[in-house]
């Protein structure tokens, strides 16, 4: 066993057997590289990645390669998901070296002094091909290089430095007054990136980008009542879902969703099903429920919040990071089918309406690369109306065979090796999910969803707070890891929506202390926004200001939007002010790249039009059908707080504002505008 052994990643788990000495990211493996003036052959990835699994296979568990590795570098392993901060700088590092993008494995070699990258790439064959030179040709040559030319890997070192240096935005002050013209932008170069035929934004791979869908959607809502509504954009957010609920990046059996599509139509998916997607994925379907009235789009609401609780759901109550793409060594193993297959598992009725609705009565869509088999990966090909047109049967009839066809087929699935579990919990993307479970428990009156969003937050207040600050990840019993900003503004986000479904005075101080949080440990205080590392974090090569989204939307976006929303609440300037701030340091962004800022435009979109607020005291039966009649409608801009009368440690700003009914009292306020309470839910309506 080398270093790795001590770890509680999964991801470096996997690779504790290996025959390279790996090290962990620590003081000590970065000691041991200066001291032997040996280079580090940094190497990142996650344990659902294909390309990870088949680098290690070919690479890392070969003797020869690794004795290679061994002799000339100090080798460094580290899970992208754990050190998000060392995953940010170094891909970053390798679009500027290899100028163009990244990914995963990415392999880095950095100098040994001041951990500087003078060479990288992603995945290396063990043999060359595709045009690539071995693994073990590429290690001798880096090695060489360095040892040969100092002066070359110096000044390329300083090189990046000031590539780093200029990526961070400028300060704010000159932004006269913040307007609406990057959210009119966003909509004009989103209509342009829509596939109008297949939904979702641009060609092959294609991903699901929430926040893109989000943005649509909220842009819709806010012109809703205008002369002309963005009919446009709703029906580019609803064309989208409904394509992807269709196709094979969405599992048919088991509910939830794949990473992305291959191809263009959304038919074959990387097949990892990751935490971080189906949070925010469930919010939409539930939201896109709720505007249209769509069944498909409560089912696929109803199957993913099933498939987390089922599938992903830790003992603690959290949630598990991801499922790996490979199972018995081959990606998709786990998930198709062939006609023969599902003909052994079902009543021939019932298979007579899985076929057409699968496909299974069409050419083969997926070939399992090791076995030459011919498979079928399910995906919709037929509505329900069109099989029941041509079998003469009832719709009824049709979802029943289906319904229980496809119970047989996923018992049978059950029984399959499955992919691998990675069962560390990730602060934030618990947060993405608890987020997105509250405001589904609400769309379809699922008071068990509500009952896991508060047992999550629960337990993360309770376990992954130590010391007064907050740790990114928890395995096998430990918290570790600082947390980063994403933690902190994924998480405030989450218990803010909370609060709307269940109110919890201990649930309100903990958003407290993750606002304070905040602007303590991360706020940059000259400039405005926040740095994904905290103050003390240890000093790295850089310290990013994230402002745009990626596969996760942006810390910034979600600060600003979060913090804004408890400072109406609380009437807490400082809140208001440190979201303001950070409109500010990315005004540049919003401006010249709109549709890459989604978070931010949200919090922009608030800044300009504050969301209403309403507060309602008084008995708590009464209280939560008012709150569901207010909140029955899509209206993204509106938070309804039922505080019971009894509701105790309340701040002194809802204290003074708001007082307990025998009835009920809505207190409705508009920004920091509030009007005279209302006692009626007949006159709260009109209002």
């Amino acid at each position: 066993m080398n270093q790795l052994a001590d770890e509680t990643s999964p991801y470096l788990l996997q690779h504790a057997a290996n025959p390279v000495d790996w090290h962990p990211w620590n003081a000590a493996a970065l000691a041991k590289a200066r001291a032997e003036n040996k280079p580090i052959l940094l190497s990142i990835g996650y344990s659902a990645c294909h390309w990870c699994h088949v680098m290690a296979h070919e690479s890392f568990e070969d003797p020869a390669t690794a004795e290679v590795m061994n002799r000339h570098f100090v080798n460094i392993k580290v899970d992208r998901e754990e050190r998000p901060d060392l995953d940010k700088i170094y891909q970053t590092a390798h679009h500027f070296i290899a100028q163009r993008g990244g990914g995963w494995p990415l392999t880095m070699f950095l100098t040994p002094e001041d951990h500087v990258p003078f060479f990288g790439g992603t995945y290396f064959p063990n043999t060359a091909k595709y045009g690539m030179p071995s693994f073990t040709q590429v290690l001798e040559r880096v090695a060489e290089y360095y040892r040969d030319n100092g002066a070359d890997v110096r000044g390329q070192a300083e090189a990046l430095r000031e590539a780093f240096a200029r990526m961070e935005p400028a300060g704010s002050a000159e932004v006269a007054a913040l307007n609406d013209a990057p959210l009119a932008d966003f909509r004009e170069v989103t209509g342009q990136q829509v596939d109008r035929e297949h939904g979702g934004f641009g060609g092959a791979p294609k991903f699901p980008h929430p926040t893109t869908i989000d943005r649509l959607l909220r842009h819709w809502r806010s012109t809703a009542h205008d002369p002309q509504p963005d009919k446009d954009g709703l029906y580019f957010a609803a064309l989208t879902l409904k394509r992807m609920a269709e196709g094979g990046i969405y599992d048919h059996l088991g509910g939830g969703f794949c990473r992305y599509s291959v191809d263009r139509f959304w038919t074959i998916p990387h097949f990892e099903k990751m935490l971080y997607d189906n949070g925010p994925l469930l919010a939409l379907y539930a939201q896109m429920f709720q505007i249209s009235g769509d069944e498909t789009f409560r089912t696929v609401a109803r199957e993913t919040a099933d498939w987390v609780l089922r599938d992903m759901r830790s003992a603690e109550g959290a949630f598990y990071s991801s499922l790996d793409a490979d199972s018995e060594g081959e990606e998709g193993r786990f998930y198709v089918w062939t006609p023969e297959q599902v003909q052994a598992l079902v009543a021939a009725a019932e298979y007579a309406v899985l076929a057409p609705r699968f496909g299974l009565d069409q050419p083969s869509n997926f070939e399992e690369p090791h076995h030459n088999v011919r498979a079928w990966h399910l995906r919709v090909y037929q509505t329900v109306e069109q099989i029941a047109g041509t079998t003469g049967q009832p719709e009824s009839t049709v979802r029943r065979l289906l319904m229980s066809g496809r119970s047989k087929l996923l018992s049978a699935r059950n029984g399959r090796v499955w992919p691998g579990l990675d069962d560390k919990l990730l602060t934030s993307w618990n947060a993405l999910m608890i987020r997105g479970l509250t405001i589904a428990a609400r769309v379809l009156d699922r008071p068990d969803l509500a009952d896991a969003a508060v047992a999550a937050v629960d337990f993360l207040r309770g376990s992954l707070v130590v010391d007064d600050r907050l740790c990114a990840t928890y395995k096998s019993g430990k918290a570790r890891l600082n947390a980063y900003l994403d933690d902190y503004a994924f998480l405030l986000d989450a218990v803010v929506e909370l609060l709307q479904t269940r109110w919890s005075s201990a649930h309100l101080e903990f958003a407290v202390f993750l606002a304070d949080g905040l602007l303590e440990r991360f706020e940059d205080r000259e400039n405005g926004g926040f740095w994904f590392t905290s103050h003390d974090h240890e000093a790295l090569l850089h310290r990013s200001k994230p402002l745009a989204d990626e596969a996760v939307p942006s810390g910034n976006g979600v600060a600003a939007f979060a913090l804004a929303r408890l400072g109406y609440l609380l009437v807490e300037p400082r809140y208001l002010d440190a979201a303001e701030r950070t409109l500010r340091a990315g005004w540049r962004g919003l401006q010249e790249f709109p549709h890459g800022h989604c978070s931010l435009l949200n919090a922009l979109d608030e800044y300009l039009q504050p969301p209403e607020l309403i507060i309602l005291r008084g008995e708590p039966g009464e209280a939560s059908v008012w709150a569901a009649t207010l909140g029955a409608a899509y209206n993204p801009r509106r938070m309804v707080f039922a505080i019971p009368d009894d509701g105790a440690n309340l701040p002194a700003a809802l204290v003074a504002k708001t007082a307990p009914a025998a009835g009920v009292l809505a207190y409705v306020c508009r920004g920091t505008v509030c009007d005279s309470p209302v006692a009626t839910l007949e006159a709260l309506t009109r209002l």
